[in-house]
């Protein structure tokens, strides 16, 4: 990529970031909290819960970087949806890709190691009832290979706003908090139980972040 698609790419984020944040800002009424300001200098794995199609643009829209994550190749045969959540980091997987958990981790890490804070869902997948379902130890093995911080996010609405199957988005109140970064010892993270006590530390900021 040359310099001066490197800097087009740049401003196409910027202009659909600040657009969709505007109009979830109107139409949702989309605020956002942190816990603890963000260090310009850390790279992180920002985990969040997962209730819609919606989540991965809230938080894209509001975490101040551009974020990378995977998106299941469907997402993308509306090209208009499809260029928005490009723009704000949405890599396209397969289905048989994504059912592949040691392709999925592998490629998680990649884009870690490429210098991008990546977004990943730990719950695996969209609740279909609302409630925050029991995490998944991918996040552990990618937090502990990389040596990595997690930064964990709860969206509250967005079921409501989008739940699956929906086609449409409807008018509720959004709210996004970014709570404090976990950051775990080598000893944690090389230990034979590391990746339980990080599952723990992870699932406890959620309970936390979902009272907020």
């Amino acid at each position: 990529m040359s310099i001066n698609d490197m800097k087009q790419n740049k401003i196409f984020y910027a202009i659909v970031r600040n657009f969709l944040k505007i109009l979830l800002i109107i139409y949702n009424r989309c605020s956002a909290k942190w816990l603890e300001k963000l260090d310009p200098n850390e790279k992180f794995i920002v985990a969040c819960n997962h209730a819609s199609n919606l989540d991965p643009v809230i938080v894209g829209c509001f975490f101040p970087r551009r974020l990378r994550y995977f998106a299941k190749e469907e997402l993308f045969t509306n090209k208009l949806f499809g260029a928005c959540i490009t723009a704000l980091g949405a890599v396209p997987v397969s289905r048989a890709d994504n059912a592949s958990a040691a392709g999925a981790l592998k490629g998680f890490m990649k884009l870690y190691q490429e210098g991008s804070d990546v977004l990943i869902f730990p719950e695996g997948g969209r609740t279909l009832d609302g409630n925050l379902q029991p995490l998944e130890a991918g996040v552990a093995l990618i937090a502990s290979h990389e040596r990595a911080p997690i930064l964990p996010v709860f969206i509250k609405g967005s079921f409501k706003a989008m739940p699956p199957g929906a086609a449409l988005i409807k008018p509720c109140k959004l709210n996004i908090t970014f709570g404090k970064p976990l950051r775990f010892s080598d000893e944690v993270y090389k230990s034979k139980s590391g990746r339980n006590i990080i599952m723990t530390a992870l699932n406890d900021s959620f309970k936390e972040l979902e009272k907020c």
